[in-house]
């Protein structure tokens, strides 16, 4: 009878001993911890998030200026293919005349400005979409030339 009384005050601090810590861990993971810094950081902080937030890089493609339309319309007058006054609106007759000379020059009759159609227009990069662009050169990844061997002189 002793063992059995044993046993059960065993098991019942046991299960006791159970509840209270996870409890105590469930407590701990719902209780946000309180930051113990004065508030004047904090609103520094909080500051210096928002303007790394707004230095960010925007992604994708811009649209061209009116004065780059205007370049490009220019260049596609000169090639024949537009005839209209360039007036720095993206419109429907600036995209046929884009597709009239990227077709008659071998491209993809897309309507799109792309890196090959800007260089057949004389308006782009001399290097755009020929190559992919080369990574710089850091430290860490130069190489060391080897030393030139000079004659021993006996």
């Amino acid at each position: 009878m002793r063992v059995r009384k044993a046993t059960h005050l065993a098991l019942t601090l046991l299960v006791a001993a159970g509840l209270g810590v996870s409890a105590g861990s469930a407590k701990a993971q719902t209780t946000p911890q309180k930051k113990t810094t004065p508030s004047k950081s904090r609103g520094t902080s909080h500051r210096s998030k928002v303007s790394r937030k707004s230095s960010r890089r925007e992604r994708g493609q811009k649209a061209p200026t009116p004065e780059r339309i205007s370049e490009i319309q220019q260049a596609l007058g000169k090639d024949g293919s537009y005839t209209a006054t360039p007036n720095g609106k993206w419109d429907a007759s600036t995209v046929d005349a884009l597709t009239k000379f990227q077709q008659s020059h071998g491209l993809t009759p897309t309507g799109k400005l792309g890196a090959k159609t800007l260089q057949l227009l004389g308006l782009g990069s001399s290097t755009a979409g020929v190559a992919p662009p080369t990574p710089p050169m850091s430290s860490s990844t130069a190489t060391i030339a080897p030393a030139l061997s000079l004659p021993h002189q006996q």
